[in-house]
C-alpha cells in the first residue's frame, strides 16, 4: 500500500491516476514473482486499469491480489485497490516469464 502525500497530486489535488496504476502494477508483479522460491523476474506484457473512485492527499491506498495464476510462459493476476472500504480501482494484469528463469 500507499499514504498518498502532495507529491502524488494532480492539478486537481487528487491523486494522479499514474501512482494508482504503478500500485497496481507493482502489487501483481511482486504477488505473482513472490510466489515461486526463488522469486521470478516477471516482465508486465499487458495491464487493464478501471478506476472506481478518487483518492485523496492523506488517503492509504492499500492493494489487494484477488486472483493468479502462473503457467511457465505466462502469469495473469487481477488486484483491488481499496481505501478502507471503498473500492478506487481494479486491475488485471498479463506477464511474462523469462524463459531464462526456468
Amino acid at each position: 500500500g500507499l499514504r498518498a502525500d502532495a507529491r502524488h497530486a494532480n492539478g486537481r489535488g487528487t491523486v494522479h491516476g499514474g501512482i494508482i496504476a504503478t500500485l497496481a502494477d507493482v502489487g501483481m508483479g511482486y504477488a505473482m514473482a513472490f510466489s515461486s522460491d526463488p522469486p521470478l523476474p516477471l516482465i508486465t506484457a499487458s495491464m487493464t486499469l478501471d478506476y472506481l473512485g478518487a483518492v485523496q492527499v492523506g488517503d492509504w491506498i492499500e492493494v489487494r491480489l484477488e486472483h493468479a495464476k502462473r503457467g511457465r510462459q505466462m502469469a495473469f493476476a487481477t488486484v483491488l485497490l481499496r481505501v478502507g472500504e471503498r473500492e478506487v480501482a481494479r486491475a488485471s494484469g498479463v506477464f511474462a516469464v523469462p524463459t531464462a528463469a526456468l
